[in-house]
């Protein structure tokens, strides 16, 4: 049996698919919510949800740095990577001694059509279209209630020295897209650095949003970054709400009508 994942890559496998390696945090949520947690064996320490799994799995290291030695010691027959997430480098080494399905999510679509993949790779069709049909409501649901509010312009922070946001050809993007945010840096592209000085000549955002990863925003940087802003609403936001692909959307819709909701309360006061 044959599979392909989103770069292209061939995976071949027998039978056999019962030792899995998540080097992505959303993916292991997904393949819990998936029926599938006696199966993982190995995880990131970014993996945090769910949150009995620090306990239960193995952790092989971050995303950006596992240990090569602990992985094959687990004797993985599949690894679950992302191309924003894990390098090149550690794909390739993994491909050396067993088979990595590289995901690479920008939209929705994206990341429904990975859940139906897992499915057919897993044999967790039945969970997985279930999961989709679920996304699917929740997502219909949340484009009526968003419909009704004017676009505004906005800024997503996702690190400090040096600042760097989300551009364009990203999920964020994508998701700022549908929450009715006109993104000032979609003409950059990926994640770029920017200077905050420049804010205001590169867009004047009616917001800013500060995200809780991968870099922990504060008041500190909501001050530095104020000074070069127009009066632009800083607002924190959950960044794994944002950034997280798979089953986490069954809460993100939530949580953005809550945002939605909350923004337009602040701004009456």
């Amino acid at each position: 049996m044959t599979f392909i994942d989103d770069l292209g890559n061939v995976l071949s496998f027998d039978a056999k698919r019962n030792r899995i390696v998540s080097l992505v945090p959303s993916i292991t949520e997904t393949l819990y919510d998936l029926n599938l947690e006696s199966s993982i064996v190995g995880i990131t320490s970014y993996c945090v949800h769910p949150a009995h799994f620090k306990h239960t799995k193995t952790i092989v290291g971050g995303t950006k740095k596992v240990n090569i030695d602990k992985i094959k010691e687990l004797h993985p027959d599949l690894i679950f990577c992302n191309k924003e997430e894990n390098t090149p480098e550690i794909v390739a080494q993994l491909q050396e001694f067993t088979q990595v399905y590289v995901t690479d999510i920008k939209t929705i679509e994206d990341s429904k059509h990975m859940i139906s993949n897992f499915g057919l790779l897993l044999n967790r069709r039945t969970e997985a279209d279930l999961l989709n049909i679920k996304i699917d409501l929740k997502l219909r649901d949340f484009q009526l209630f968003v419909a009704g509010f004017d676009i505004k312009k906005a800024a997503y922070l996702i690190w400090y020295k040096p600042w760097m946001v989300a551009g364009n050809n990203t999920y964020i993007n994508h998701l700022l897209t549908l929450n009715r945010f006109d993104n000032i840096y979609q003409s950059k592209e990926s994640y770029p650095i920017i200077e905050a000085k420049k804010i205001r000549l590169e867009g004047d955002p009616d917001f800013v949003f500060f995200s809780s990863e991968p870099f922990h925003f504060n008041d500190k940087h909501v001050f530095e970054l104020g000074r070069f802003t127009h009066h632009a609403s800083a607002v924190y936001v959950d960044g794994e709400m944002f950034s997280w692909f798979g089953s986490r959307l069954l809460q993100a819709f939530d949580y953005f009508k809550a945002l939605r909701e909350r923004i337009t309360l602040s701004s009456f006061k």
